[in-house]
């Protein structure tokens, strides 16, 4: 069935139309969107640590994963032992234990973050075992409506939203962590 036999289909069998409503729909809001976030992020499997710009995050990311021996970031600052930038190929990232990107918006409504691309080889998003988000405290909005209105397209013209580790369940409601990107995730807020 072509596409456009399908949309005349589904034309004719529609018996009411409705306007869209004049007033922009408003998301969900929250007294503290810090403490929401927090708290969705955890419900989905994530885990988050509030950090300070003073505290030394090399030194928190090695605590919160001390048998980690591949490390993989492009974000300033952060000591890492293979960069998306300048890796040949997205393959070498294979074998990461963690990889370490920079977070644009958290959204307190379902505990994600905006990831844009804004490295070389985006694999390192989702090969990592692990997977450490860095967002500052002030970029953590409400709703979904919020975080698109704060969202840009850069030059790789590639974002993603994650929220949690990977996880899926088969038929038979048996849980596998990591079945598509990181077995976990730990977002770290900056202030």
């Amino acid at each position: 069935m072509k596409k456009e036999e399908l949309f005349r289909k589904l034309r004719q069998a529609t018996s009411q139309q409705f306007d869209m409503p004049e007033q922009p729909v408003k998301g969900i809001t929250y007294p503290d969107v810090v403490k929401q976030f927090i708290e969705m992020s955890r419900t989905v499997g994530g885990k988050v640590i509030e950090a300070s710009q003073k505290d030394d995050l090399n030194q928190i990311i090695r605590t919160a994963y001390p048998d980690a021996e591949v490390f993989a970031s492009n974000v300033k600052g952060i000591k890492a032992d293979r960069n998306p930038d300048t890796v040949a190929t997205a393959q070498e990232l294979n074998g990461t234990d963690v990889g370490i990107v920079q977070g644009e918006v958290a959204v307190a409504e379902n505990g994600c973050v905006w990831i844009p691309q804004t490295m070389k080889e985006k694999a390192v998003c989702f090969i990592s075992e692990e997977l450490v988000i860095l967002v500052r405290r002030d970029q953590i909005v409400n709703n979904m409506h919020e975080a698109y209105t704060r969202i840009r397209m850069n030059d790789y013209g590639y974002g993603t939203f994650i929220s949690g580790p990977s996880k899926t369940a088969d038929i038979e409601q048996a849980l596998v962590m990591g079945a598509q990107a990181a077995r976990g995730v730990t977002v770290i807020i900056v202030s």
